[in-house]
């Protein structure tokens, strides 16, 4: 009876913490700067207005977790070459705007921090578009306007292929000696400062090192990792090392933190590996059913859940990367780009956009503020969202 007696206020410190995590979650603008559910849309046929038992993502479970605003990653692979790229990226635009016309009291387009705010106010998610990829404008500055007029706030440079005019971070390590120029090219540069004038925020995850530096040099207004994560602490190629975080973070930026446990815990990679190898027939056989590499993974992690789920991080390790590069550069520089529905595996307790809270709380128990918590949730982004687009 006594240790019940003494465990009574602890469970009721909980409770009260919990809640108050809950409303500081709610009353912060949550902005995740990457997510691909929209690629996979087009192939799975889910619809997203209703409550899913797959994938990280649709609108009830948005609501659920507090998601204000979503950019929605506009993407396709390298396979997709000139004449098929931009009308692909296209389609996967019609797409999403069928799901906001099929749903006008649960989500709208916006293009800017206002209208951003204005949908919030309305209770509907404010969705924003973000192309993943440089090699989406076929080469022709003509179709980053027209993407620009659909809503287009983001493009992503590179995404692991290089473009004529952008290395990659893929290709500036693995075909460095190969490579016919690194970094940005002239009209590399004449892209970057093309956006700057449109008002499209200019995305450095997925680029070599040389043209994150390049982009600095050349960009005028502050620039986003989309979804990357703190190369100090996983040497992973598609994270930014501290000389990099330290010049975005001049830049005015914001290092949007990927929940991708590859990208999380440096010992994913090799646990990842084995256990594809294990399963390889059945992975190949989904791979031929999907027509899409990654969508096979996912789903073989699904079907052995109980194995995936043993490879996958703590999500103590995602609350380190924040803290880490929080601490480096500054809170005023850290967002959340979780890559929900582009990957296999993300830390235990984040399953989909319903999980959001957890960070919060998370990030309350380190120690952060609720000022501080407000920034890293939206407020950053919503500030080079403002500085970019001039609302």
């Amino acid at each position: 009876m006594k240790k019940s007696l003494l465990l009574f206020p602890l469970i009721l410190a909980m409770k009260l913490s919990a809640q108050n995590a809950r409303q500081i979650h709610q009353q912060a603008i949550l902005i995740d700067t990457h997510n691909d559910v929209i690629s996979n849309e087009l192939i799975t046929k889910l619809d997203l207005g209703k409550r899913q038992t797959e994938g990280n993502f649709d609108l009830d479970r948005a609501r659920e977790g507090g998601l204000d605003a979503q950019i929605f990653s506009i993407w396709c692979g390298e396979d997709y070459g000139k004449g098929a790229a931009f009308a692909f990226a296209n389609r996967e635009i019609d797409s999403l705007c069928a799901l906001i016309k099929r749903n006008p009291g649960k989500i709208t387009l916006v293009k800017n921090s206002k209208e951003l705010r204005q949908a919030v106010a309305r209770k509907k998610l404010a969705a924003l578009i973000g192309v993943e990829g440089g090699h989406m404008i076929e080469d022709r500055m003509d179709y980053i306007d027209s993407l620009a007029k659909r809503g287009m706030r983001y493009l992503t440079l590179t995404w692991n292929n290089s473009t004529t005019w952008a290395t990659s971070a893929r290709d500036e390590v693995i075909k460095k000696d190969s490579l016919k120029h690194l970094g940005l090219t002239a009209y590399g540069k004449q892209i970057v400062k093309h956006m700057n004038d449109l008002g499209v925020m200019v995305d450095v995850s997925h680029v070599g090192e040389r043209t994150f530096y390049d982009v600095l040099a050349t960009t005028k207004k502050p620039v986003i990792a989309s979804h990357s994560c703190a190369y100090a602490l996983d040497p992973n190629r598609r994270n930014l090392k501290d000389e990099q975080l330290k010049a975005l973070a001049k830049n005015g930026g914001v290092v949007c933190i990927n929940f991708y446990s590859a990208f999380v815990d440096s010992t994913y990679s090799a646990k990842a590996g084995k256990f594809s190898r294990q399963h390889r027939a059945e992975l190949d056989s989904l791979t031929r059913v999907y027509h899409d590499g990654d969508l096979a993974n996912i789903r073989l992690n699904t079907i052995y859940r109980n194995e995936s789920d043993k490879m996958r991080p703590p999500l103590s390790l995602l609350i380190r990367h924040i803290d880490y590069i929080a601490k480096l550069i500054g809170v005023d520089h850290v967002g959340i780009g979780s890559d929900f529905d582009g990957a296999e595996s993300y830390p235990l307790g984040l399953n989909s956009v319903a999980d959001y809270p957890k960070i919060t709380e998370a990030l309350l128990r380190s120690g952060y503020s609720q000022k501080d918590v407000a920034k890293i949730l939206g407020g950053n982004v919503m500030r080079v969202l403002a500085a970019n687009t001039g609302k």
